[in-house]
């Protein structure tokens, strides 16, 4: 079936189209899920309740756009509504904050390791620096969707950049050190 029809099926609140639906994008959608969770099991919360959203909301869909971007900013944003709700950032009035430099032998580091690393940042960090690092969006737009100034959103990226930083470093040479 192609993707108008199954969109248009699934307009109509046709349940075998928003299975199919479901089973084509569930995978990719789950790996942005990851991004912007604390873990496995929030990610999981967050497919789903995205997908109760897109299913809800799909008749907004005009076929304008890629509708995997769209379905992609309905993700995003229900992971952010979540956090908003619990309101996880902190206020920091610091309007410029050094960008830390960091040399990463691209090899040595697992992509499972930098997930994992990514997961464990505190929330308001992980937020900033998905949206910002991973996903393109500017400091404006940042402090828009999360409620928060720009500077926060600055001061979160380089935060957390400084924790990614001290965590790989110190996952390096722990990896050195059991290579002697």
């Amino acid at each position: 079936m192609s993707l108008k029809k199954l969109i248009k099926n699934c307009k109509k609140q046709d349940i075998k189209a928003q299975e199919e639906l479901y089973r084509l994008y569930a995978g990719k959608l789950f790996g942005l899920c990851l991004k912007y969770s604390s873990g496995y099991q929030e990610a999981e919360d967050n497919l789903q309740d995205g997908f109760l959203t897109i299913f809800d909301k799909i008749s907004q869909y005009k076929d304008q756009g890629s509708f995997e971007g769209w379905m992609k900013r309905i993700m995003i944003n229900t992971a952010l509504q979540k956090h908003r709700k619990h309101r996880f950032f902190e206020i920091i009035n610091e309007d410029r904050m050094e960008e830390p430099e960091v040399e990463v032998e691209e090899n040595e580091i697992q992509a499972d390791f930098l997930l994992k690393t990514v997961q464990e940042l505190p929330d308001r960090y992980r937020q900033v620096f998905n949206l910002y690092a991973l996903d393109g969006h500017s400091h404006q737009e940042i402090s828009e969707l999360l409620g928060i100034s720009v500077g926060t959103s600055k001061s979160n990226l380089a935060r957390a950049r400084n924790i990614l930083k001290d965590k790989i470093v110190s996952h390096q040479n722990g990896s050195q050190a059991q290579s002697l």
